[in-house]
């Protein structure tokens, strides 16, 4: 298995597109991810038509860290409370 370093002018250039509401495809473990800026609600739009997926499709968004969770969720027992 070859495992490469992160380019960091890459993944420089890949954050400038996704804060300017761009989609960036980028190699997974096992599969190649399509990313867009979560807060974004026109590149969540794009996400879904680049996939041509229904938008009742959850997607998924990776966070950094648990504080990072928390701003961008609703906890069920709040919501129903």
């Amino acid at each position: 298995m070859l495992i490469r370093p992160a380019d960091r002018a890459a993944i420089d250039a890949a954050a400038v597109l996704l804060r300017s509401g761009r989609l960036v495809a980028f190699p997974t473990e096992t599969v190649y991810g399509l990313g867009a800026d979560a807060g974004n609600d026109s590149a969540i739009a794009a996400v879904f038509a680049a996939k041509n997926r229904p938008s009742i499709n959850p997607l998924i968004v990776h966070v950094a860290d648990g504080q990072q969770a928390e701003r961008l969720v609703v906890m069920v027992s709040d919501h129903f409370a």
